[in-house]
């Protein structure tokens, strides 16, 4: 009994046809022309010219919008590309899907190519490249001696194709069109489909989880969402092989469609069987045509996985130009063909009848693009040019880190200045100094360290999240894996080599061994991790950011304790950190009040309060992550003046910490051993050279929140200010001391703050001479008052407290005003000169 047969459902010679007539005939609508021509914005009425200006009424350029409307006018879009594609401009065909649905509800043919095309798009791969073929216009440049060997090896078999067909239509015979080229040798273009962005009921086209494709998707254009994981090198796979025959001459095609194929031996043209002469067939690599292949590895997001369930992972096959286009941590939507493939090899004998399967890609969607792929549409930038020319722009964005977090405002200030990080900069002799900054968290439980770090690695185009309990010194660095493609010894990235270029942020710090830990050290200064495993010695690149949490020793901070005791972790990897802030969870009746507020505000509302700004600016992640990729385009430099001030700044700081250090060591008895501990307890307040280079990055980082190519001496002072601040975190204590007396008031605590500011020669006047001599001739430190205040605000307290304790002190003749209540200036008696001059 014969099998019996069915008609096909589709009619695929007027599929054909109906391409032919959309690849020459659609236009663009003139709304998608100037949308694309001026940035991506929905334009609804584009005839007022107003528009198109600047919200703060600037002179438009009218030249730009007059070339904008040029463009705007329907123009044949595909035809274009196969005009491109013939002058050998391009190398890929991108049919959008939305083009295509647009084309099928103008013209209602009732073919319904759209669904057709979702439903079997491996089938009308060939459909479409048969349609292109036929269309493919004649190129306006010829062959010249610059081009590439294939480019000449495809217009030879080209034109061989051409003479073939006008013989076999003059001879009529069609038996002579068999010894034409295979249209695969001939094509120099992968033909792509791009998903619709609508789906059939209007709404958008939502991606798929990797555990959510059924075999109901075989064969079908799907889109899965996913992180990439493992990404192989690029390799050429063959499509087409070709051999030549050592008897006869003749060139042999075999297509490859399959994972493996048998190479032929004996040549199968007509001369040799009608001469019955087995000729022998050798390959020949020039006359194959190979495509550029990559294996990707795409795996769940950590939201994609149910409960007590591990995450599932899919192999996605690149061909082409889409190679290249994933690395591995990229969080990516992946259209693409699901196909099932054959096990091969020993894993065919125990898998039996089940097959595998795979995704070949059509199109790749980046979610986190890197900073310098960033678009920044014209309605952000015009928001992002707003708030620049107010000024205020360091405090809105650095409330709009985590805004849900209650207070921590320093903190998020030197987080913000850790995504824009300083200039790196690389001396002619070869060595690179870093311009990434490292910060530590350091704190009690339950002050919000561990959210801070989720939301930094979401805004970081490559940020990375680990935890250090379950982080190994190999999963940090690099592990020796075998290929399972090559089946080579090849490195696997961990962590920080997939942070590169971006951030790695590493909570609970202090629970990592010691031997995973110095994994570390190389990457915070150097940057780089040297490999010595498996016969593979090599430096990878590991230009990363580190922002670590950790909690105290024992728990909870104790104030009573040194912050040695507490912290326990070594100097060589804390000195590595340019700031370490410390965060307690100290009880205040205020703030208490506060914080309970804004998280009932944010359980209930779902969204953070009113942050208090001027006029309630907040922006989101993605505005946060386009001005840092704007101001990440700036490379600012230091000038003389402000170098020359940063020396100074320096020196005067080294000093105080050698007098301190002397005073310890001059002190006698039950004295020595007070001011040793106190010694203990600022030890991480040294002042080092790498406390030099962190003032650097941070004023570079301030100058570039600006954009601006020079940095000034408020962004030096801003950044001293924020490591006084990480410094005086480590320095808090109890309210009461050890030895029992009460803990000083305001006033006190302002005129602390003011001396350590008036030592360390911080929020000097503008247009005051630095010189040392110069203070000691006039008898008094010169401050500027306006910078002082803000100091003393930014510290917590209110005004009315600064203004209590100017007056308090100016009344016991410390310090008083001068320049018209613009100075504040410190009056030193001689008994003072005399102690400083026998410390000296």
């Amino acid at each position: 009994m014969a099998l019996l047969q069915m008609k096909s459902p589709v009619d695929y010679d007027a599929q054909l046809t109906a391409f032919q007539n959309f690849l020459s005939e659609f236009k663009t609508t003139t709304q998608d022309a100037l949308t694309a021509a001026i940035g991506n914005i929905n334009i609804q009425d584009f005839s007022d010219d107003e528009d198109l200006m600047d919200e703060d009424g600037a002179n438009a350029p009218r030249q730009s919008q007059r070339a904008a409307k040029q463009q705007a006018a329907p123009r044949y879009k595909y035809r274009e590309m196969l005009q491109q594609l013939a002058d050998r401009k391009l190398s890929q065909v991108v049919i959008d899907l939305d083009d295509l649905a647009a084309y099928e509800k103008d013209v209602n043919e009732g073919l319904r190519l759209t669904e057709w095309v979702e439903q079997n798009t491996k089938h009308y791969v060939e459909i479409l490249s048969r349609a292109v073929d036929k269309l493919m216009p004649e190129p306006t440049e010829g062959i010249t001696f610059k081009d590439d060997v294939l480019d000449v090896l495809m217009a030879n078999r080209a034109q061989r194709n051409q003479m073939l067909r006008e013989v076999a239509d003059r001879d009529s015979d069609p038996t002579l069109l068999q010894d034409q080229y295979p249209a695969q040798l001939t094509r120099r273009y992968t033909l792509v489909f791009k998903p619709r962005s609508t789906g059939p009921d209007g709404g958008p086209v939502k991606a798929l989880s990797v555990r959510q494709v059924r075999g109901e998707h075989l064969g079908k254009l799907i889109t899965i969402r996913g992180i990439a994981t493992r990404v192989s090198d690029v390799k050429p796979i063959v499509q087409v092989s070709a051999y030549t025959c050592d008897r006869c001459g003749c060139e042999i095609f075999q297509p490859v469609t399959d994972k493996q194929y048998g190479p032929l031996t004996i040549c199968p043209s007509r001369d040799c069987q009608e001469n019955q002469a087995r000729g022998q067939l050798y390959p020949s690599s020039r006359a194959s045509k190979f495509l550029p292949f990559q294996e990707v590895k795409i795996q769940e997001l950590a939201e994609q996985v149910p409960i007590g369930q591990i995450p599932r992972t899919l192999t996605v096959l690149c061909y082409g130009s889409l190679v290249r286009q994933v690395s591995p941590g990229d969080v990516v939507d992946i259209a693409g063909i699901f196909l099932p493939t054959p096990y091969t090899g020993f894993q065919a004998m125990r898998a039996g009848l089940l097959t595998d399967t795979y995704l070949e890609a059509h199109h790749v969607t980046q979610h986190k693009r890197a900073y310098e792929d960033i678009q920044i549409d014209p309605l952000m930038a015009r928001r992002i040019a707003k708030f620049t020319q107010s000024g205020n722009q360091y405090e809105y964005l650095a409330k709009s880190i985590a805004p849900e977090i209650y207070g921590h405002l320093d903190v998020k200030k030197a987080l913000l200045l850790l995504l824009v990080g300083g200039v790196t900069k690389e001396v002619g002799d070869g060595m690179r100094i870093r311009g990434d900054i490292n910060i530590c968290l350091m704190g009690d439980p339950g002050v919000a360290k561990s959210q801070l770090l989720k939301y930094i690695s979401k805004v970081a185009p490559r940020g990375v999240y680990t935890s250090g309990r379950g982080s190994s010194g190999v999963g940090l660095t690099a592990a020796v894996m075998r290929d399972p493609v090559t089946d080579e010894m090849v490195l696997e990235g961990g962590a920080l080599v997939l942070a590169d270029n971006g951030i790695c942020c590493i909570d609970e710090f202090d629970k990592m061994d010691d031997n995973d830990r110095t994994a570390i050290h190389e990457v915070m200064e150097q940057q780089t991790i040297s490999i010595s495993k498996a016969g593979i010695t090599t430096t990878l690149n590991a230009r990363t950011s580190i922002l670590a949490a950790a909690n105290p020793l024992y728990g909870r901070y104790n104030t009573r304790l040194s912050a040695v005791e507490n912290i326990n972790l070594p100097a060589a990897l804390l000195s590595r950190f340019d700031i370490m802030f410390l965060l307690l969870d100290n009880p205040s009746r205020e703030t208490d009040a506060q914080l309970a507020r804004h998280v009932t505000h944010v359980h209930m509302h779902s969204k953070h309060p009113d942050l208090g700004t001027a006029d309630g600016v907040v922006f989101s992640p993605a505005e946060v992550r386009a001005y840092v990729a704007q101001a990440r385009t700036f490379r600012p430099v230091v000038p003389q003046a402000v170098s020359e001030y940063m020396v100074k700044t320096y020196v005067r700081l080294r000093n105080n910490q050698r007098r301190a250090e002397r005073r310890a060591a001059q002190a006698g008895g039950a004295g020595a051993a007070a001011a040793a501990s106190a010694a203990s307890a600022n030890n991480f307040g040294h002042t080092t050279p790498r406390t030099l280079l962190g003032v650097v990055r941070l004023a570079q980082a301030l100058a570039r929140l600006r954009f601006s190519n020079e940095v000034t001496q408020d962004d030096v002072d801003e950044a001293l200010r924020l490591v006084e601040a990480s410094r005086e975190s480590l320095a808090q204590t109890d309210d009461r001391t050890a030895s029992g007396r009460r803990a000083l008031n305001a006033s006190s605590k302002i005129y602390n703050l003011v001396k350590g500011l008036a030592d360390s020669g911080a929020c000097r006047p503008d247009d005051a001479d630095d010189d040392d001599e110069d203070e000691e001739s006039t008898g008094g430190v010169e401050m500027s008052l306006r910078k002082v205040k803000e100091r003393v605000i930014a510290k917590g307290f209110t005004e009315n407290q600064w203004l209590a304790a100017l007056e308090e002190y100016t009344e016991l003749d410390v310090w008083q005003t001068a320049g018209n209540g613009t100075r504040l200036v410190f009056i030193t008696s001689g008994r003072g000169d005399r102690e400083d001059s026998a410390e000296l």
